[in-house]
């Protein structure tokens, strides 16, 4: 019983032998840096997704609280008091106010529609980039995590065939273990590129859409604002109810066929 517990645990020993730590440790400094710089990558990764996604769903809510109650406004400074103070879209209504009452200021003839529409897309520029904020390095991750594993790779295999040469046993089990092992840092890599570039294609859409409805808003805003608020759309709140018609009452003497004279 004792010899096939020591027996097992030879084996278990043998076959732990090759692994992430193991690696790490035959690699040297530039395995773990691999290793660190991969860490950090992945972990960064993931803050930059649910960040970004908490930020985009807050815009998604303030585009339905817009669609629902703003334009039910009699002006846009009524509409923008309903908005959210860090809302998008009330910082689109007071950069297009604010030019409306800068436009009068000018000593160059400007048109005013140039110089609101002008006003608005540098506004809905501002928002755009702030929500592209750290989709380059999900890309840049994407695009390097691969080739900084490989890298790791290479260096282990390096070491593992200098170690097996000066061993002198260039034995088959000798030589698959330890380059085997390097072969981690480039599932590693993997492992890192994969979610990054699935988060930055998943965000970059959700921003697509967002700024697409931000430049419909835009339009409507310079719409209102060209018009003197003659032009807007309708909200889209929910349908008025038809009205109740009364019942129809009748007299005793009509229900009887009897008219009455007065």
């Amino acid at each position: 019983m004792i010899i096939n517990i020591l027996a097992a645990g030879g084996t278990a020993a043998a076959e732990n032998q090759f692994g992430l730590q193991q690696a790490l440790k035959e690699g040297g400094i530039i395995s773990q840096s691999v290793f660190t710089i991969l860490v950090i990558m992945s972990v960064v990764s993931f803050y930059i997704l649910f960040s970004k996604l908490f930020e985009q769903q807050k815009i998604l809510n303030q585009a339905k609280r817009v669609r629902t109650s703003f334009w039910n406004s009699t002006s846009l400074r009524e509409g923008s008091a309903k908005l959210e103070k860090n809302s998008a879209y009330k910082q689109l209504v007071d950069d297009g106010l604010a030019a409306q009452e800068q436009h009068s200021k000018l000593t160059d003839p400007v048109e005013a529609h140039d110089w609101l529409h002008g006003s608005l897309a540098r506004s809905e520029a501002a928002i755009n980039s702030k929500l592209g904020g750290g989709l380059a390095f999900l890309a840049t991750v994407g695009a390097t995590a691969p080739f900084i594993g490989l890298f790791g790779t290479v260096v282990g295999i390096y070491r593992a065939l200098i170690k097996i040469g000066a061993s002198g046993d260039p034995s088959i089990d000798k030589v698959a273990g330890p380059v085997g092992e390097a072969l981690i840092m480039t599932a590693l890599g993997l492992v890192v590129a994969v979610p990054a570039v699935l988060a930055y294609n998943w965000l970059q859409r959700r921003n697509k859409s967002i700024a697409e409805d931000l430049s419909a808003f835009s339009n409507d805003v310079l719409g209102f604002l060209a018009s003197n608020g003659a032009v807007k759309p309708a909200a889209a709140g929910p349908a008025p109810k038809a009205p109740v018609k009364p019942a129809a009452t009748t007299t005793a003497g009509q229900a009887g066929g009897v008219q009455t004279r007065p």
